[in-house]
């Protein structure tokens, strides 16, 4: 938080530097996440340009309750889900209606909660990871499956496992970002591994053959 304030009051200066310097840190991470609200990149480059404005509007009245980086995405969040709902294109995050994914998995699959490093993340992918050749763990293909599985979700599931999986945030930075409590978090989270593991493990069975 002392880098925060000395990083805010370098942007409330003015400091063009500071600003840069922002946009670099947190940028390509908001383009990510405003994607998976409305599945355009175009639109999508236009939320986090939006974004950007309110938050120089913004810088004065930000209080400092939350750190700088999750205070500029929930500006990022909010535009986003303003533009996605006149787009038509997502359903907003506390609408009853939509359909929740199917989160049938066996728990084995899973780290427990207490685990020092992945609490809750999936302990495998594939039944033995000595069958698959090294280059298939790290190609392009690999990582191209697993952001398409992403794209496939409902707007919040992405957005929480993006979140979460991806970018590194904290379970309460995520509650804070989306307002949401712990356990829909959690809820979210599992259902998004669920249904990523599953389209995983079909990639992964396909290339061990």
């Amino acid at each position: 938080m002392s880098a925060d304030s000395a990083l805010l009051e370098r942007l409330r200066d003015g400091s063009e530097e500071a600003f840069g310097e922002v946009v670099d840190r947190y940028g390509p991470a908001m383009l990510r996440v405003a994607t998976l609200y409305v599945r355009d990149r175009s639109l999508a480059q236009e939320i986090v340009q939006d974004a950007w404005v309110n938050v120089l509007r913004g810088l004065d009245r930000f209080e400092g309750r939350s750190s700088l980086r999750t205070w500029i995405f929930v500006i990022l969040g909010n535009c986003a889900r303003r533009r996605a709902q006149r787009e038509q294109r997502t359903i907003p995050f506390a609408d009853p209606h939509e359909p929740s994914l199917d989160a049938s998995v066996d728990p084995d699959h899973f780290f427990p909660a207490t685990h020092p490093r992945w609490p809750g993340a999936w302990s495998t992918i594939v039944e033995d990871w000595r069958t698959l050749p090294q280059d298939h763990l790290a190609s392009a293909q690999a990582t191209a499956a697993f952001r398409a599985a992403i794209a496939e979700l409902p707007a919040r599931y992405a957005v929480v496992i993006t979140l979460r999986d991806i970018e590194d945030w904290s379970a309460d930075e995520v509650c804070t970002l989306l307002d949401i409590s712990a356990e829909n978090q959690r809820v979210l989270l599992h259902r998004a591994r669920a249904r990523i593991r599953s389209s995983l493990v079909e990639y992964f069975g396909s290339q061990a053959e």
